[in-house]
């Protein structure tokens, strides 16, 4: 299974659901994370880069790993900005997010600030964060790690992990379960939809529990 073939109409709650269903029960991001605009929907393979604070920087090269890591971004990549959960700055910003796409790259993830909402949501770009904050990075938080194990928002990513964001939140599907749990997400969302349309026919609730198990 690769993540092109999802079915369109998978959300989130089908694909935690089908966590649910083989005993991974919270990886679920904290609800702290929100997308930037309605309608915003992300699916991809987990790039991950992790921030701590520090003070200090290279005044001749202040992003240097952060270009390399954009500079690294493959076509259906997500980026999951994994931050501590501080505020002390924003951690991505419009020219990460056009650089992104120029890779590529599906949404990016950020259980902390990101800046420039207003030109991301332009760019078209699926981003998902905490808040909002006009402060650099620089001299505030430096990458201490990039494509290796962060914790983002309450859950573990391992680079390579599925991660999917939409309204309801964002889920992270470990890439040992990638196929299996895509492919009961894909049945789920074939399902639902003849049980949204028994529902609005006026079938009971019980016949279509008894008919589908599904609700």
């Amino acid at each position: 299974m690769i993540l092109a073939e999802v079915d369109v109409r998978v959300r989130t709650p089908m694909v935690s659901d089908s966590l649910d269903a083989i005993g991974i029960r919270n990886n679920v991001m904290n609800t702290s994370v929100r997308p930037l605009a309605p309608g915003m929907r992300a699916l991809g393979l987990a790039a991950t880069i992790d921030f701590k604070p520090d003070d200090t920087f290279d005044e001749l090269n202040p992003y240097g790993v952060a270009i390399d890591f954009l500079d690294t971004l493959q076509i259906g990549e997500l980026a999951v900005v994994a931050t501590g959960a501080v505020s002390f700055s924003a951690f991505w910003g419009e020219l990460f997010s056009a650089a992104a796409i120029g890779r590529g790259a599906t949404g990016v993830v950020c259980d902390g600030p990101l800046r420039d909402v207003e030109a991301i949501k332009s760019l078209g770009f699926a981003a998902f964060s905490a808040s909002a904050r006009p402060l650099d990075y620089k001299g505030r938080m430096r990458i201490h790690s990039t494509r290796e194990i962060v914790v983002c928002a309450g859950v573990e990513v391992n680079p390579g992990d599925a991660v999917i964001a939409d309204a309801d939140g964002v889920v992270v599907v470990p890439k040992k379960y990638i196929a299996q749990v895509f492919t009961s997400a894909n049945a789920k969302a074939q399902n639902e939809k003849t049980v949204l349309k028994d529902l609005v026919a006026g079938k009971s609730v019980r016949q279509v529990w008894n008919s589908y198990g599904i609700l």
